[in-house]
């Protein structure tokens, strides 16, 4: 039986080694990099998006308080709407991770992780078990590394094939 789950995707960052643009907007292809990620998380009964809102249907949209406080705190924002007992957390800058990406993340189980090829975890590619990732974010998440909050649980690597784990920070990222 699959198992139910929902994503939150982040997108409030201040995008400033793109000169602060909306890292959401950019585009990569023929897609915006936030069409990249919805399309990775198509099979979420439901998705948050933490950043700016945009005109997309189906959406639950929110904002970590204050802006800006950083991926745990978008992280703890997003988990306040996540009903499934599994979460997808995935970094809108991310438009190599796919849907066979999450389906892989799945596969191996929550907690899991994507690696990239130098063995780097990519903490906001993966997917955790909802009450687990909860109890793990410190009080106030502010400016907390995702490292510190999730190495501790553990999660199972998951290799990122050619491609996957690349992500958008620069102009030179987009070529």
């Amino acid at each position: 039986m699959p198992v139910e789950w929902d994503a939150v995707i982040l997108a409030g960052g201040r995008g400033s080694r793109l000169g602060g643009v909306d890292k959401a907007t950019v585009r990569v292809g023929d897609r915006t990099l936030l069409e990249h990620a919805l399309d990775a998380v198509r099979g979420a009964g439901r998705v948050v998006v933490v950043g700016p809102e945009k005109d997309v249907p189906g959406v639950l949209w929110t904002r970590e308080d204050p802006p800006g406080g950083g991926p745990a705190a978008g992280v703890a924002a997003g988990l306040r709407h996540v009903r499934a007992d599994v979460v997808v957390v995935l970094a809108v800058d991310q438009p190599g991770v796919t849907s066979s990406t999450v389906e892989r993340l799945l596969a191996a189980g929550a907690p899991a992780v994507l690696v990239d090829e130098g063995g780097r975890s990519q903490w906001l590619a993966g997917v955790w078990s909802t009450g687990v990732l909860r109890a793990a974010l410190p009080d106030d998440p502010r400016g907390a590394s995702m490292r510190s909050v999730l190495a501790p649980l553990a999660p199972a690597l998951v290799a990122a094939l050619p491609g996957e784990a690349r992500d958008v920070d620069t102009p030179a990222d987009l070529g």
